[in-house]
């Protein structure tokens, strides 16, 4: 695999306000696909690509998640536990994987681009890889660094073409033509975060107030610094409620498509 030098930030701190059922009880990120965190399915495109050393940004109830991690562990195989003296033995019967996690606390109200300038000293003075902790796809991340390592330019950003909304009508005139409910592809490309960056990024963002998706990716772009990878296949993120549900739906028919991990450790 040979990637485990590189880190990855993932943006964890948001307040999912179109998520409000989940999102009054947990951070987005942990809101759960197939009974795991959707901050976890991230993590494990990553992981299946040897990239196993993340920096997550904290924000809305960051102390979630930071439980959730320190008891990841424990809470995934089975225990003994001693009422009297408290000590609980753990079997070990569990497999998780061998990540190192740093929680890294970026401010409640931080703005997209603030959280990467705040986790810059965590992922170093070299080339890293940032993504938002909502959206999953069917990437290979090794060709994603093999492109962006091509261009020599400060920034990558992955391109999407996410299925639509809703199903599509065909009409000619106020007459229906073609009725399909099949999500069709967008008109066009879309950010779709799984960015790969260079460590002058960071002078890109201003402060706490930025959203990378503004001023710092038009200037980068004006700049010439900006390279989109595009990536054809699945991409889905999870910003409502409906999209929670495909998702899930993906997952409990057993062939979700960002699933690249067969068999491997939960």
């Amino acid at each position: 695999m040979g990637n485990n030098t590189l880190k990855v930030g993932i943006l964890a701190g948001g307040f999912g306000s179109r998520l409000a059922e989940e999102t009054e009880r947990r951070p987005k990120p942990m809101v759960e696909i197939g009974g795991m965190p959707i901050l976890w399915h991230i993590m494990k495109i990553y992981a299946h690509y040897g990239v196993t050393d993340f920096s997550v940004a904290l924000g809305y109830k960051g102390d979630f998640i930071k439980r959730w991690f320190r008891e990841y562990h424990t809470n995934r195989g089975s225990i003994t536990v001693h009422t009297g003296s408290g000590d609980v033995v753990d079997h070990k019967d569990n497999e998780v994987p061998d990540w190192a996690v740093d929680l890294v606390e970026t401010g409640p109200n931080t703005m997209t681009g603030g959280r990467i300038k705040r986790l810059a000293p965590w992922l170093g003075n070299e080339t890293a890889m940032v993504t938002w902790g909502d959206g999953v796809a069917d990437i290979d991340i090794n060709k994603l660094l093999e492109f962006h390592k091509s261009h020599g330019k400060a920034c990558t950003l992955t391109a999407v073409r996410p299925a639509a909304r809703y199903g599509h009508l065909e009409m000619d005139g106020d007459q229906i033509t073609s009725f399909t409910e099949k999500p069709q592809l967008g008109e066009g490309w879309v950010n779709g975060a799984f960015f790969v960056i260079e460590p002058e990024v960071y002078d890109y963002i201003d402060g706490d107030d930025v959203m990378f998706e503004h001023a710092p990716l038009s200037r980068l772009a004006e700049d010439g610094q900006l390279m989109a990878y595009r990536h054809p296949g699945f991409w889905q993120c999870m910003d409502t409620m409906r999209e929670k549900q495909i998702l899930n739906d993906y997952w409990d028919s057993g062939d979700a498509p960002w699933k690249l991990w067969k068999g491997e450790a939960k």
